[in-house]
């Protein structure tokens, strides 16, 4: 068996070290990615949350909410 030339005493820990840099640049990229989507989770969580409290509220008040519109309320009754 012949020894391996001297540049591998070079050449594998640039690849090792190379492989390094790209795995640490893609973790953290990922991480960030993970990160923004749980921001944009909790943000449209947040928003539900908000919109059915209002919603709660308005009905608790025996109103309705800027959005809803009575349900049995039928608008061409009143034109027959």
């Amino acid at each position: 068996m012949p020894i391996p030339p001297s540049s591998h005493i070079i050449y594998i820990p640039a690849i090792l070290l190379i492989g390094i840099i790209i795995g640490f640049l893609l973790g953290a990229r990922a991480a960030r990615d993970a990160a923004a989507a749980a921001a944009r989770r909790d943000a449209e969580r947040d928003a539900a949350r908000a919109a059915r409290a209002e919603r709660r509220a308005a009905k608790a008040a025996g109103g309705l909410g800027a959005a809803e519109e009575p349900a049995d309320v039928d608008v061409g009754a009143e034109s027959k």
